[in-house]
């Protein structure tokens, strides 16, 4: 005999499936309601304000189409001298991206927002990231995996990017797309456990 799907507590406002298994790995069953709003900056918005706004607006969205659930959404920035990185439009922006990148430190920014029928409260994680130096070879090899299409910042690093990271301080999961300390203490705050769910 089967058991029943459990029940899901949360809507996650994305369709990436990285957010997804990290809120798996924190035993938190959810369905997943993309917001699709468009993520260009506002003139004069800091990155910081930027990634909280996009949060934020993605939880709001959802829970006006009339969502019951809580609904968590994040949104994540890589940053390097103040300029926000990104999905690369092609090609040529990854490699040049990437050569930015390159032998520098950088940050990733990540906004977590939770929106229920009271209120909406955000976090936002910041972490420094270290690339190694990348040679072009490097670069164009890395767009040929396919990897870099859809990424902030033109990487990943829980996929084959992560060779290129030299050190972090910061949140590993935020960089990866939701940050699980800031995220853990929003769904306690609003009642909902961590741990206790399990996997449908």
């Amino acid at each position: 005999m089967t058991s029943e799907p459990t029940p899901a507590l949360v809507c996650l406002a994305s369709a990436s499936p990285r957010r997804r298994d990290l809120l798996w790995q924190i035993g938190v069953p959810h369905k997943a309601v993309p917001a699709n709003l468009d993520e260009q900056p506002l003139p004069g918005e800091s990155p910081h304000d930027y990634v909280e706004r996009l949060a934020v607006e993605k939880a709001m969205a959802v829970r006006a189409r009339g969502e019951r659930l809580p609904v968590l959404a994040a949104d994540t920035a890589v940053v390097l001298d103040g300029v926000v990185f990104g999905k690369p439009v092609d090609h040529a922006d990854a490699l040049a991206m990437l050569g930015r990148l390159s032998g520098r430190v950088h940050q990733v920014l990540t906004a977590v927002a939770l929106a229920n029928e009271r209120s909406v409260e955000v976090r936002v994680s910041a972490t420094s990231v270290r690339l190694r130096d990348l040679t072009l070879t490097e670069r164009e090899a890395y767009w040929q995996s396919g990897e870099p299409r859809d990424k902030a910042g033109g990487y990943a690093i829980q996929g084959y990017g992560a060779v290129f990271i030299e050190s972090l301080s910061g949140s590993y999961s935020g960089v990866v797309g939701l940050p699980l300390a800031e995220t853990a203490e929003l769904l306690r705050a609003a009642g909902i456990a961590v741990w206790r769910g399990s996997r449908a």
